[in-house]
C-alpha cells in the first residue's frame, strides 16, 4: 500500500471541505489525489450500526520447496570492499541516507519518517545535502522504516539509499 492513506472523517462535510482544499496539493514533488473510499471503514460501520466482520486471510501451508535452506547469493560487487563502505554495518538505531536530492529538508525526511514507531529525530549534516541521519528508540524500529523506505523516491530522480550508520 506503499504512497496510499485512509483518512477518517466523523462528518461528511469535513471529509468534503479537506477532499476540496488538498486536492491536487503538491506533496514530494506530486499533485495528491484525493477521493472518497468506496466502503465505510469500520469505525464508521460501527457508529452507523452496519459493522459486519470480514473473514480473516488464510496464508497457504508452507510447501517442501520453502523448507529447504536457501543459500546465501554472493556479493559478485567489484567495486565492494571488504570493510568499506558498500559493506552492510551492522543494525543500530540510527540510518544512514544518501543519493537525496539538494532541496531535501529536515521537514520533509520528518514527515516521512515519524510514521514509525521510535522515531527520535532527523539530521542533516552541513554543506552536504545529498545526506542525513534519522535516529530510532532501537535498531528494531530503525530495521523497520530501512526496510520500509528503502528505494523511495523523494523526487523521481532521487531513489533514496538506506544504510544503518557506522557506530
Amino acid at each position: 500500500m506503499r504512497g496510499q492513506a485512509f483518512v477518517i472523517f466523523k462528518e461528511i462535510q469535513s471529509a468534503t471541505n479537506a477532499l476540496r482544499s488538498m486536492q491536487g496539493f503538491p506533496f514530494y514533488d506530486k499533485p495528491m489525489r484525493i477521493q472518497y473510499s468506496k466502503t465505510d471503514s469500520d469505525i464508521i460501520a460501527k457508529m452507523k450500526g452496519t459493522y459486519s466482520e470480514r473473514p480473516k486471510k488464510v496464508k497457504p501451508p508452507p510447501t517442501k520447496e520453502d523448507d529447504a535452506p536457501k543459500k546465501k547469493k554472493k556479493n559478485k560487487d567489484p567495486n565492494r570492499i571488504p570493510g568499506g563502505n558498500n559493506a552492510e554495518q551492522p543494525p543500530n538505531q540510527i540510518l544512514f541516507l544518501t543519493n537525496l536530492p539538494d532541496e531535501t529538508s529536515e521537514m520533509m525526511l520528518s514527515m516521512l519518517f515519524n510514521q514509525f514507531p521510535g522515531f527520535k529525530e532527523v539530521r542533516l549534516v552541513p554543506n552536504r545535502h545529498d545526506i542525513a541521519f534519522v535516529e530510532f528508540e532501537n535498531e528494531l524500529q530503525s530495521g523497520a522504516a530501512k526496510d520500509a523506505l528503502q528505494g523511495f523516491k523523494i523526487t523521481p530522480t532521487h531513489a533514496m539509499k538506506i544504510s544503518f550508520a557506522k557506530k
